[in-house]
């Protein structure tokens, strides 16, 4: 018996993420006067991050849709 893989990140209600640069992250924490000790945390078993590949210390830019905001941005900080 084989078993299906899924890819979660496809499921219509799972937000798109992305795995931010070098740059694209020191550009977010300058922006925002913050280390990345202080942006909220995301664990590295979330099945998201395993699907994507991310590592500890990867910063993840979350876009969901927003009916009030019409499109809300959340950056999380990849731990172990």
């Amino acid at each position: 018996m084989t078993t299906k893989k899924f890819d979660v990140r496809e499921h219509m209600l799972v937000p798109e993420h992305t795995v931010l640069s070098e740059d694209e992250a020191a550009e977010i924490l300058k922006k925002y006067s913050i280390t990345a000790g202080q942006l909220p945390k995301i664990k590295t078993s979330d099945v998201v991050v395993k699907q994507m590949g991310a590592k500890p210390g990867d910063i993840l830019k979350i876009t969901r849709k927003s009916l009030t905001a019409g499109k809300a941005i959340a950056y999380r900080l990849v731990i172990e």
